[in-house]
C-alpha cells in the first residue's frame, strides 16, 4: 500500500450548488483565502448526569449544519449567488431546496448537503480594500466523509 500523500491543496476542491434558478460551480472563480466552512449546528450527543453521580448519554440524529462560502468582493459568483437568492425569495415554493457539493477528489474528501436554504444576504463592505463577502447558507443535511488520501493520483 502506498504512503497517503502528505500534501494539501485548496486548488483540488470542487465545489457545486445547484437549487432552483441556477447551478453552477462555486470552487473556480474568486474563492477568498478563508474559503468554504462546513460546520453542524447540533451537537451529535448530550449528556445528563443526576444527583448520584451516574448520567446518561444521548445521540442526536440531526444532521443539519450551515455552509459559509466566501468570495472576493469582485467574484463574479457574487452575482450568481445573488441571482439565485433573488429567485428563490419570490416564493416558498422555491426555499429550501438547495444541494452542495464539496468534495477534494485527490484526498477523498466528499460533503453532500442537501434540502439548503440561504441565511441572508452578505454584509457588503465598500471599503479601501475589496475585502469577501460570506455567504451563509443552512442545510437540513449534511453528509460528511474524509478521506485519507488513497484515492490520490
Amino acid at each position: 500500500m502506498a504512503a497517503a500523500p502528505i500534501t494539501y491543496s485548496f486548488a483540488d476542491v470542487v465545489c457545486s450548488l445547484t437549487g432552483p434558478g441556477g447551478s453552477f460551480t462555486i470552487s473556480e472563480g474568486g474563492l477568498a483565502d478563508e474559503g468554504i466552512t462546513l460546520s453542524m449546528t447540533d451537537d451529535k450527543t448530550s449528556m445528563v448526569t443526576g444527583a448520584d453521580g451516574y448520567g446518561m448519554h444521548s445521540l442526536h440524529a440531526a444532521k443539519a449544519g450551515r455552509v459559509t462560502i466566501r468570495l472576493l468582493k469582485n467574484s463574479p459568483i457574487n452575482r450568481m449567488l445573488q441571482d439565485l437568492y433573488n429567485y428563490q425569495q419570490t416564493s416558498s415554493a422555491y426555499t429550501g431546496q438547495n444541494t452542495l457539493v464539496l468534495s477534494n477528489p485527490v484526498w477523498g474528501d466528499d460533503h453532500q448537503c442537501s434540502a439548503g436554504a440561504f441565511v441572508k444576504l452578505p454584509d457588503n463592505v465598500n471599503a479601501k480594500d475589496g475585502g469577501t463577502m460570506e455567504w451563509p447558507m443552512n442545510f437540513i443535511f449534511i453528509d460528511n466523509k474524509l478521506g485519507d488520501g488513497s484515492l490520490a493520483l
